[in-house]
């Protein structure tokens, strides 16, 4: 049996006096999409921050591809193939789509300040490589983000600002893109973009997963493979939406009576 690709084993984080999230334990696979749901307070997005270094757990550990990231800092988990977005967008409003793309490309990149300065052919050589990678990613999330590549991100309206940061996520190569409530703000019809956004990226990069916190239902039950349910900080569900969505505890907790059947 392959293993996990990422596996979260008893995860738990105590802040003072309060648990904020409690004995989780999960598995995302290559080339799987695992949607994240549970009320707001549930503990998701404290789960992606334990997963992608920001917050150290009080007991438990992170594996990738079977070796424990358990306290590596943020950029070193970045380094090994985990990339994330945001609630809240991330992006530097007052650079071009390009450059953002490129800030992106920082885990890949080998020229620093020294060669700029000693070996300024090789440094821009390397630019001029990761710059033409950088507009080839614009390229593939949306010709039309390739069009503005020399627009500011901060002009960007909100579905073709989430399609910038899976873009930048995508430059650092990664293993894992966590995308945190990517549909926020969007209606049905950008909402219906994401997912075959999602869908293409996946089937142009064999073994890419993503681990997706999502409130959209629309979104949840076509999407992922998998639905894992965080309720209080702890696993009540992991399973097809299908099923999941059908389970007393989770209708209880998050879907309610009418969202379930109309799911």
């Amino acid at each position: 049996m392959t293993a996990p690709l990422l596996e979260t084993r008893n995860l738990t984080i105590q802040f003072g006096g309060l648990v904020a999230l409690n004995d989780v334990s999960l598995s995302l696979n290559h080339s799987e999409v695992l949607c994240i749901i549970g009320p707001n307070g549930a503990g998701k997005s404290t789960l992606f921050n334990l997963i992608s270094g920001i917050y150290q757990p009080t007991r438990g550990s992170v594996h990738l591809e079977g070796r424990d990231i358990t306290g590596k800092q943020a950029h070193r988990i970045a380094e090994r193939g985990i990339a994330r977005t945001f609630q809240s967008s991330r992006l530097f409003n007052d650079l071009t789509l390009l450059d953002n793309v490129l800030i992106g490309m920082h885990t890949q990149t080998r020229a620093g300040v020294l060669d700029a300065l000693l070996r300024p052919r090789k440094a821009k050589a390397e630019l001029d490589q990761a710059a033409e990678r950088a507009g080839d990613l614009l390229h593939d999330i949306s010709p039309e983000l390739y069009a503005r590549r020399h627009s500011l991100a901060g002009a960007l309206p909100q579905a073709d600002r989430r399609r910038l940061e899976i873009a930048r996520a995508l430059a650092s190569e990664p293993k894992i893109i966590m995308l945190d409530e990517p549909s926020s703000g969007m209606d049905d019809r950008d909402t219906d973009a994401l997912m075959a956004d999602v869908r293409r990226v996946m089937a142009e990069r064999p073994g890419l997963s993503f681990l997706i916190i999502e409130h959209d239902m629309r979104l949840v039950a076509a999407l992922p493979d998998r639905v894992a349910v965080i309720d209080y900080g702890r696993k009540i569900a992991d399973g097809d939406f299908a099923e999941v969505r059908l389970m007393p505890r989770v209708q209880e907790a998050y879907l309610g009576q009418k969202a379930a059947a109309h799911a």
